[in-house]
């Protein structure tokens, strides 16, 4: 029997030749901010995926609040990822790059000279965070995000939605979850702002929405996709705070409303009732994601709870995962030691089928 993870899949122009796809997830390995040839390999290699979303990519100079994290602000960048694209699509798999700006996340010492970080409101966010030149340090404290700041961000997101498209890019996943700045505005903890923007769930929702349709105005709803996780504490974000179920399915309707390429629901929080709710809600392709093995990818494909299943650690150290999964192979366990270091090792270096063990 076809298994439903290795069927295409095709709506509102998205077209894949599988199921599976490959999450977003900071790997560190740009040198400079800069896409390049290591990261291509990297990528090339998962190209079984039906669709890969890449590493959070900072459409802003400031939203760079972590070591070696790529940018989609300039040409050269743009030019990295171009390479990338053109990897994965010799392997018939498609691209859409992860707009990630970290917002109160992240130390000053990572971002370039002069810049500091922006958030929603001036309240750091609790922990540290690694820099290449002294460690460990404590999340910075952001300066609050002005009306201009406002407008200058938003214009960022476009700009980085053209770049990618314009350098061959399949399109853009919008990240507003994991507690960086999209969802820093959705979240009463890092969002005490008294304007347009906070005190209220609409005014909470106001500036993704904003983002969400500045960015498919510049490139068209196939081509933009959005990723939310309610009800996670990561960065430092208030969880079960009063309303947030209703406020997150007013941002579904919002998101459902706009006919987008997907919706994207990171790290498991999203189950059960409230995700049949979201179903229901929304007719376009749903994407899950969390703790996924084959069979229960099978399971939610075949009730029609998802359309799409993306999986995250298994690919680091399985870069044929989908054939892996097909024919049930082992799955290989990851290097945590080295998911955030320079060069190739436990990065390019994870075998496929039959070819071996990782370098020690």
């Amino acid at each position: 029997m076809t298994r439903l993870l290795d069927t295409p899949y095709e709506r509102n122009g998205l077209k894949l030749k599988n199921r599976v796809v490959m999450a977003p997830m900071t790997r560190s390995r740009a040198e400079g901010n800069l896409p390049n040839a290591l990261m291509a390999e990297y990528y090339g290699q998962r190209a079984g995926a039906g669709l890969v979303i890449s590493e959070g990519a900072s459409p802003s100079p400031d939203g760079l609040g972590y070591a070696r994290i790529p940018g989609i602000f300039n040409d050269a960048q743009a030019q990295g990822w171009g390479v990338i694209a053109k990897a994965l699509h010799a392997g018939g798999s498609r691209l859409f790059i992860q707009v990630m700006h970290s917002g109160r996340v992240g130390a000053t010492a990572n971002l370039p000279a002069g810049e500091t970080l922006v958030a929603p409101s001036a309240i750091p966010a609790a922990g540290e965070t690694w820099t290449d030149a002294a460690g460990m340090q404590p999340n910075a404290t952001p300066r609050a995000a002005t009306a201009d700041d406002l407008a200058r961000l938003r214009s960022d997101y476009v700009q980085a939605a053209r770049l990618a498209v314009g350098h061959g890019v399949d399109g853009i996943e919008l990240h507003a979850a994991n507690g960086y700045l999209l969802a820093q505005f959705l979240n009463p903890r890092s969002n005490q702002r008294t304007d347009a923007y906070g005190g209220s769930a609409d005014n909470r929702n106001r500036f993704v929405i904003e983002v969400l349709d500045a960015t498919v105005a510049a490139i068209g709803k196939a081509r933009v996709g959005v990723r939310l996780s309610p009800f996670n504490p990561f960065n430092d974000l208030e969880v079960d705070f009063e309303g947030e179920r209703e406020q997150f399915l007013a941002l579904v309707d919002a998101v459902a409303a706009r006919d987008v390429a997907y919706l994207h629901l990171a790290g498991g929080s999203v189950t059960g009732e409230l995700l049949a709710e979201v179903r229901r809600r929304f007719p376009g392709t749903l994407m899950t994601n969390g703790g996924y093995d084959g069979e229960r990818a099978e399971n939610d494909l075949a009730s029609g709870v998802a359309d799409l299943v993306s999986f995250g650690r298994p690919f680091i150290a399985n870069p044929d995962l989908p054939e892996r999964l097909r024919t049930g192979a082992p799955i290989a366990d990851l290097d945590a030691g080295t998911l955030y270091t320079p060069g190739a090792a436990g990065y390019t270096d994870y075998p496929r089928l039959g070819a071996g063990s990782v370098a020690a």
